[in-house]
């Protein structure tokens, strides 16, 4: 019972804890060799591509680079986009 009093309680992460989550990301971005202005080119890619097909919400766009585990259990980068889409176009070339 005691276990689902936990589920509510508001986690407070420690300063280490905090530390090392930014240190992953410094070492994903070193590895990825992904500059700010980099990534802003990606995005900007990736909003003309999607434009052609869907009218998206332009200014809630996030675009990073994270982490994850790969199938051998590797740490490696990987590009996270979120894109609101306001409405898809339709077309007949489709």
């Amino acid at each position: 019972m005691m276990d689902f009093f936990k589920f509510f309680k508001k986690t407070s992460s420690s300063s280490k804890d905090i530390a090392k989550e930014r240190l992953q990301l410094i070492l994903v971005h070193d590895r990825a060799n992904a500059s700010p202005e980099f990534l802003e080119m990606i995005k900007g890619q990736l909003v003309d591509m999607i434009s052609n097909y869907m009218e998206i919400d332009k200014e809630g766009i996030e675009i990073k680079l994270t982490s994850m585990e790969s199938e051998d259990n590797v740490e490696v980068p990987a590009l996270v986009a979120n894109i609101p889409i306001k409405k898809v176009k339709h077309s007949s070339k489709f």
